[in-house]
């Protein structure tokens, strides 16, 4: 305890100590934390992908519009070996090489091919939006996901300063017991039984820590930090108090389940995509359809042949027409297609069906919840000012010596119990307001 004598130097290197870990610390607010998630999320990063691919579909399906064209070269060499006559006289072992050159381009164009094409590109179409409406609602899906963890952090750091306020006080509590003990006013085993609540006080606070030190690592994988630097998760827009009028705007907002439940299927990606997979599903039945009706394409092609490459321009062909094709009869496999698209459809509408039930089951269970919290919030805030007065009173009857140790245990822990439950109730209130916004789904990212 070298530094006791020194109180200065003490202090200077406690400031110095405070600064560097200050200096290190990065503020991270709620804003910050939601817009690095939705840059570097790896989910999220994995929908924009799957959007660019679909949309690769939709240019590959409208390509099915245009003509094709296509260009060869081709070469070929044949050797003869053997006897040969030439007006009416035979040359034996004669060796003879033929060399052939040719090019060719050509044009393909589809007049009509049972209007396959246009299934393909419903079903091209509606996937794209899809995937959007599969990426817009995995943006949304994963900033509630990052709101909830970063209350999480909060509500943790909270806990924490409770157990911290309770280990100082019981810390108190056994400084003046221990003194009393001393001067013969209390038993040692006031002594004893002060001392087992401080050790679990340090224990409490131990697990407290580590709880609120998981959550930030929690919160900073999944926005995509490294959960090895330090960051001070803090922002003053979010009050740990909640009032009256908070609670009346809330009500008003979110009163009429019927109205919550349209304004969800009308802005839901997900219900939009699904609709989408419907189109897509039709657009699959057309072109499985399409199989039971001709097809007719036009084409044309130019190329030049000949023997020698430096002549290879001197012979022309020029062709051109338009086919016909009708498959009559494929061993019933337009029948099995066109019968597997069909279910498909009918999946995807019982699928829109089940995403709509999933849609109002989850607005109803939000606005539940929100209630609950909100009824919650006004017991912990009671259950708060009870303790607080009977722990108040435990303690004045102990020090007079009207009352028990063990009364006063008791009475502290109402307290810490009840600090706990108020620190729970206004984040579980505040994520159950954001849940409520997410089951909802109009807010865009």
């Amino acid at each position: 305890m070298r530094f006791v004598k020194y109180p200065a130097i003490l202090a200077t290197l406690l400031m110095v100590t405070a600064m560097v870990a200050s200096a290190q610390t990065k503020a991270l607010t709620l804003d910050q934390a939601r817009q690095i998630a939705l840059e570097r999320n790896l989910s999220i990063a994995q929908a924009q992908n799957n959007v660019e691919a679909a949309q690769a579909g939709v240019l590959a399906a409208t390509g099915n519009y245009l003509p094709t064209l296509s260009a060869s070269g081709g070469w070929n060499r044949s050797q003869r070996e053997g006897p040969i006559t030439i007006q009416g006289i035979t040359i034996p072992n004669t060796k003879t090489v033929t060399n052939y050159f040719s090019t060719d381009l050509n044009l393909n164009y589809t007049i009509f091919d049972g209007f396959a094409r246009e299934g393909t590109y419903t079903r091209s179409s509606a996937n794209a939006i899809a995937s959007e409406q599969t990426a817009a609602r995995t943006r949304q899906s994963i900033v509630f996901q990052v709101e909830s963890a970063y209350l999480n952090v909060l509500r943790n750091e909270q806990l924490v300063k409770v157990s911290e306020e309770n280990l100082k006080r019981d810390q108190r509590q056994l400084e003046r017991i221990t003194e009393s003990n001393r001067v013969g006013a209390l038993s040692r085993a006031d002594v004893y039984r002060q001392q087992s609540q401080v050790a679990s006080d340090e224990l409490s606070l131990i697990n407290a820590q580590n709880s609120f030190d998981k959550a930030k690592a929690d919160l900073l994988a999944l926005i995509g930090l490294d959960v090895n630097e330090n960051y001070a998760i803090a922002d003053p827009s979010i009050s740990t108090e909640i009032s009256q009028s908070e609670f009346d705007a809330t009500i008003s907002q979110y009163n009429n389940f019927k109205e919550l439940s349209q304004r969800a299927l009308a802005k839901r990606p997900d219900y939009v995509g699904a609709h989408e997979s419907v189109r897509s599903a039709e657009g699959g039945v057309a072109s499985a359809r399409s199989g039971y009706l001709p097809t007719v394409s036009a084409f044309a092609g130019h190329g030049f042949s000949n023997s020698e490459l430096s002549k290879l321009t001197a012979n022309k062909n020029l062709n051109w027409g338009i086919n016909l094709r009708w498959n009559i009869f494929d061993g019933f496999g337009t029948n099995q297609a066109l019968q597997s698209a069909q279910v498909q459809k009918k999946n995807a509408e019982l699928s829109l069906q089940q995403t709509e039930r999933n849609i109002n089951v989850e607005v109803k269970k939000a606005l539940l919840d929100l209630d609950a919290a909100r009824k919650a919030y006004d017991v912990s805030q009671k259950g708060l000012t009870s303790a607080t007065e009977d722990r108040k009173i435990a303690e004045e009857r102990y020090n007079l010596g009207a009352g028990t140790l063990l009364d006063l245990l008791t009475g502290n822990a109402g307290l810490v119990n009840a600090q706990a439950n108020k620190v729970n109730a206004v984040y579980n209130y505040i994520t159950a307001k954001r849940n409520v916004e997410y089951s909802i789904g109009e807010r865009a990212y």
